[in-house]
This record gives structure tokens, sequence and C-alpha cells, in this order.
């Protein structure tokens, strides 16, 4: 199932503007959503015959221009490979699920780390100001 919710941005309440740090915050969940996207392009051309731009965009619920950029990249990673019928995956697409899933381990310990870091940081914070 294609993952399309995108949390609303917050703003500073004095300005109106996004939270310091947000922009990279945004950046790497851009990145991930795009992720999460050629993931699930990926699996559906592996469970299905062949398929086109127009098809994998009916399929996913995803606009056009999103599955043509998707499927570019997938090509240059060499996974997947256009035919007369559509996009195939290449023998190459194994290899790209089990570096997928020791990517996400990486980066879900990553994730955990800085989590606790932001907790340790929020409670000095908090331990500094008195509350």
């Amino acid at each position: 199932m294609p993952l399309d919710k995108t949390p609303p941005r917050t703003v500073e309440p004095d300005t109106g503007a996004p939270p310091e740090g947000t922009q990279l915050v945004d950046r790497i969940s851009s990145e991930l959503d795009l992720l999460a996207r050629n993931v699930d392009i990926l699996e559906r051309l592996s469970s299905s015959p062949p398929m086109g731009i127009i098809r994998l965009s009916e399929a996913l619920h995803l606009p056009i221009h999103k599955v043509r950029y998707s499927l570019h990249l997938l090509e240059r990673e060499g996974v997947i490979q256009p035919s007369a019928d559509g996009a195939v995956v290449t023998d190459k697409s194994r290899e790209f699920w089990g570096t997928l899933d020791q990517s996400l381990d990486r980066m879900a310990g990553t994730i955990q780390h800085l989590k606790e870091r932001a907790a340790e940081y929020k409670g000095r914070s908090a331990a500094r100001k008195g509350y």
C-alpha cells in the first residue's frame, strides 16, 4: 500500500515560519517517501506482469509524473528494465531487497539513537528552565 500521508508542517507561533531544522527533517522525510514509493512500484512489478506508467499510476493511485520518476530511478539502479509491454524487474532486484532490509535496520538504529538524544536534550532543557 502506498505511503502518501504527509504530516502537516508546524510553524513557530510568533513568526509563522517553520521551526529551526524543519527543512532538514522535511528533506529526509521526502526522501523516505520517495523510497517508499519506489518500493511500492518495485513490489507491484515483482508480483505482476509487465506494467507501463499509466497502469502503475492507476494501480497505486499515484500521479503519472511520480511513477515516471520512480521508474527512472529504479531503472538507473538496474532493478527494472523497460520492455515492449512495460517495466519488468531484473535479477538485481533480489539484491535490492536484501540491501534495503539491511539499510532500513541501520536507519532505524540511527533514528532510535537520535530520539534518545533528543529526549535527553529536552529533559536537560526543561530542567534548566525549572519545569
